[in-house]
């Protein structure tokens, strides 16, 4: 932690900012390791606090032994403010992205003498390179959630909902060791398939019908990223010549993708693919993003992004096809950017239709 803490200390140097106070709940953990839902770090040149209320003073001592505790009385940000006064702090740094105005106005009732400086992203931009212990996390939520979906398309027949398989995957991760889902799981069946951020309902399987399964597991904070796109029993010719498409798009991606690129770039590798056989029009979202202690994080690979793609960091690579009032196909890996190309973590198996001939 001290190493994260010594980087931000670099980065507000070169800005000539004397102080911040973090406020986010994932850069609070990443550089103080506190996993409490509440409270507020101080960073200045010499000096690491962390403010918070009561409930979190002994979780402070064991989890941030490195962090001087600010308690915090009263619920207010009156301790917070004196703490600041007591070190004389004139001008902070804040994440604007993370503090309303109505907090924001608050502080400046509090503090008068402050001087306020918005930043957005700075902690987040550390993040994106990942160490050798958070990959480590990465990879065993990937293991999870692969073992996870493996089983299910094991144990997957009609007649079963979308609600149904959404829980098994759960059950199947938590019995393997998962600390919690990384995101709401991801289940559409038949047309739902088509939407990208489908939500399980009661829609009943039936046999050859378009399944997308979207999932991730959390191990130690970090998350993991997979979709998966099959029929049960059989599928159709039009199924099979649009999956195979889709996976086209990303082997070709997967096999292009190293250090140094931008996310355009990344992105245009499966996307000329999918526009190639004539479904530009059904593929709407990028390529991809990171993920860490959040499931979404900078870089992201989109049409839009000129974002350098840095070695060891995290990237999801999920290119798409999607028909309304049909279905969607969604192939998703979870990998780690090197500078000679991908490492592709998930290893749960692709394939156009899984037990074959059932129903």
């Amino acid at each position: 932690m001290s190493d994260r803490v010594s980087r931000l200390r670099q980065l507000l140097a070169e800005k000539k900012q004397p102080a911040m106070i973090i406020t986010h709940p994932d850069n609070r953990r990443y550089l103080s390791g506190f996993t409490g839902s509440a409270g507020t770090l101080i960073v200045t040149p010499d000096q690491a606090l962390l403010a918070t209320d009561f409930r979190y003073f002994e979780q402070v001592r064991q989890q941030a032994p490195g962090w001087e505790l600010v308690p915090v009385k009263g619920g207010g940000l009156k301790s917070l403010a004196d703490k600041i006064n007591e070190l004389g702090l004139t001008q902070i740094g804040f994440e604007s992205h993370d503090i309303s105005v109505d907090l924001k106005t608050k502080l400046d009732a509090a503090l008068p003498n402050v001087e306020w400086t918005p930043y957005s992203g700075l902690v987040e931009g550390l993040r994106q390179i990942k160490e050798p212990r958070e990959i480590d996390a990465i990879v065993e939520a990937v293991r999870i959630a692969d073992e996870a979906l493996q089983q299910v398309m094991e144990w997957i027949e009609p007649g079963m909902t979308e609600k149904q398989v959404a829980w098994e995957l759960q059950v199947q991760m938590r019995t393997r060791g998962a600390e919690n889902l990384a995101f709401k799981t991801i289940v559409g069946f038949g047309a739902n398939s088509a939407l990208s951020h489908a939500v399980a309902g009661e829609r009943v399987l039936e046999a050859g019908m378009p399944v997308v399964i979207d999932m991730g597991a959390l191990v130690d904070g970090y998350c993991s990223d997979m979709t998966r796109s099959f029929c049960v029993g059989h599928a159709d010719d039009l199924y099979r010549r649009r999956w195979n498409i889709v996976l086209e798009a990303q082997l070709t991606a997967e096999k292009g993708i190293k250090a140094g690129m931008t996310g355009f770039e990344a992105d245009k590798l499966a996307r000329d693919v999918i526009a190639g056989a004539g479904y530009g029009e059904n593929y709407g979202h990028g390529l991809g993003h990171s993920l860490g202690l959040a499931i979404h994080e900078n870089p992201r690979c989109s049409t839009t992004s000129q974002e350098i793609l840095p070695a060891d960091c995290t990237m999801t690579v999920e290119p798409g096809l999607y028909v309304f009032d049909w279905g969607g196909i969604r192939i998703e890996d979870t990998t780690v950017i090197q500078e000679d190309g991908l490492r592709i973590l998930t290893q749960t198996p692709k394939e156009p239709v899984v037990r074959e001939g059932l129903g």
